[in-house]
């Protein structure tokens, strides 16, 4: 009697089950797979997201790397960059950041369809000519990496607008912008991740999460 009353109770939880995975599929769909997927963010807030909905891009961008080749949001499309502001002449996060973006260019070395963006937040100091001296002082590869100067009215543009890089967005618009964020950025021009870009454990953040993103890309 009493195995007769735990198969009963066995096959009820096993409907119940069956019933909770049919009127909810997504949630069935996630406890049975090893899918991973990476946020969204939208908004001045960087919130993180996983709903499909209002989906921020990042605008339309033309700017010159350390090569004199033109760098454009044409160029990038079905890529996945890493982007960052920053400046050569800086004395305090910029050597960080480009130490922690010299391990990430060697790791990225082997993957197709990856690059990393840094734009200047100075660009009447960085010429074309500045940023490639500065790429050979640092060992920048200018295949994978990408220095990035033009208008500074562009770039600051995008860094509010489009990477929302200003953690004051209230304040003077021509006020310096300076931030110590990176951001991954996937092939449809949408932010998938935000790291402290002077952070090791950061990096190796953003390395996950590529991966991750090369396998939704499939």
């Amino acid at each position: 009697m009493v195995q007769y009353q735990q198969r009963i109770v066995c096959r009820l939880i096993l409907n119940l089950s069956i019933a909770y995975c049919f009127f909810n599929i997504s949630g069935c769909n996630s406890f049975n797979s090893d899918v991973e997927l990476l946020p969204y963010y939208n908004s001045q807030d960087l919130t993180p997201r996983w709903d499909g909905n209002n989906r921020h891009h990042i605008s339309h961008f033309n700017l010159t790397d350390q090569t004199g080749t033109f760098i454009n949001s044409d160029s990038l499309n079905d890529k996945i960059y890493i982007a960052s502001f920053f400046f050569t002449t800086c004395p305090s996060i910029c050597p960080k950041m480009t130490s922690c973006f010299k391990v990430l260019q060697d790791s990225i070395s082997v993957m197709q369809d990856v690059e990393i963006l840094s734009f200047s937040v100075m660009p009447e100091i960085d010429s074309v000519g500045r940023l490639r001296a500065y790429g050979q002082d640092n060992g920048i590869n200018p295949v994978i990496w990408h220095l990035l100067t033009g208008k500074t009215s562009e770039i600051y543009s995008i860094g509010r607008s489009s990477f929302f890089a200003d953690d004051n967005p209230s304040t003077d618009t021509t006020s310096f912008l300076h931030t110590d964020k990176m951001y991954l950025v996937d092939g449809h021009q949408q932010i998938r991740g935000v790291y402290n870009a002077t952070k090791m454990d950061d990096v190796h953040r953003v390395l996950h999460d590529l991966t991750v993103l090369k396998k939704e890309n499939k």
